[in-house]
């Protein structure tokens, strides 16, 4: 009996997990195909973008601020507090600056996405698109695709010059000058780490995104079931994007 319910729960993550990439492969290829929905990626964009602008901008200034605390701490005895630029900017770009505006986003855009979705799916309005003969993946999830890609990596730049901002606003309480400051960029930053900076949110959207719209889209069970999914998704986007993020980051590494 326990053998079967784990034959069971592995056949239904293998089927889960070929449902996700047979819908994202298909949301890609309607990238490049019409109708191109113009309307409805504005919409999206605005809400899923623009939306996300004051937490994204809250996370980025108050993570630099504590960064830069704590960094100044440990530096102050070596007296090699001028290098505190370069530490937070090479943190935050690397690293903090894509993963915790993509973590947010995903509480916030992927629990949306997921339970507009659902919400279509439980009140059958996905089925009569289906009967007019609509492409669901072109008209719900690929807008919603193209606006991702397109905000996160927006997003995750914001987050990072405003986390530099907050950083500075700690350090100059300590006597390091603008100059002092940003000359250090130089010292830990490479052309590839805002490579890096950039192709991270890049792939943590397009993730978020197809992962809040693939359970979406598999909702059942009414009011309560588009609850479970839109905390379901949430959980396997912020898993997701921070074990992409080790993986991404390795690969980078090898290629340095």
């Amino acid at each position: 009996m326990r053998l079967s319910r784990i034959d069971q729960s592995a056949l239904q993550f293998f089927a889960d997990l070929q449902g996700f990439f047979a819908v994202s492969w298909k949301a890609v290829v309607q990238i490049f195909r019409r109708p191109w929905y113009y309307r409805d990626f504005a919409i999206q964009f605005d809400k899923l973008g623009f939306g996300s602008i004051v937490i994204c901008f809250l996370t980025g200034l108050f993570t630099g601020m504590v960064m830069a605390l704590q960094f100044l701490i440990q530096l102050k005895p070596f007296a090699a507090t001028s290098y505190i630029g370069g530490m937070v900017a090479v943190t935050m770009i690397k690293e903090l600056g894509p993963v915790l505006s993509s973590l947010m986003v995903a509480g916030r855009v992927g629990s949306a996405i997921t339970a507009e979705l659902g919400t279509m799916i439980v009140t059958e309005q996905v089925d009569a698109m289906r009967v007019e003969g609509t492409d669901i993946i072109q008209r719900l999830v690929t807008p919603r695709l193209k606006a991702m890609l397109l905000a996160m990596p927006l997003l995750a730049i914001m987050t990072d010059a405003v986390s530099l901002l907050g950083g500075y606003i700690i350090a100059a309480g300590y006597g390091i000058s603008p100059t002092m400051y940003l000359s250090s960029f130089t010292q830990f930053l490479f052309p590839i780490d805002y490579f890096e900076g950039l192709i991270k949110p890049f792939v943590f959207g397009g993730l978020i995104t197809m992962i809040a719209c693939h359970t979406g889209l598999n909702t059942g069970g009414g009011a309560e079931g588009v609850g479970a999914a839109a905390k379901r998704a949430v959980v396997l986007s912020s898993v997701t994007v921070l074990m992409v993020d080790f993986f991404l980051a390795k690969l980078i590494v090898v290629f340095r």
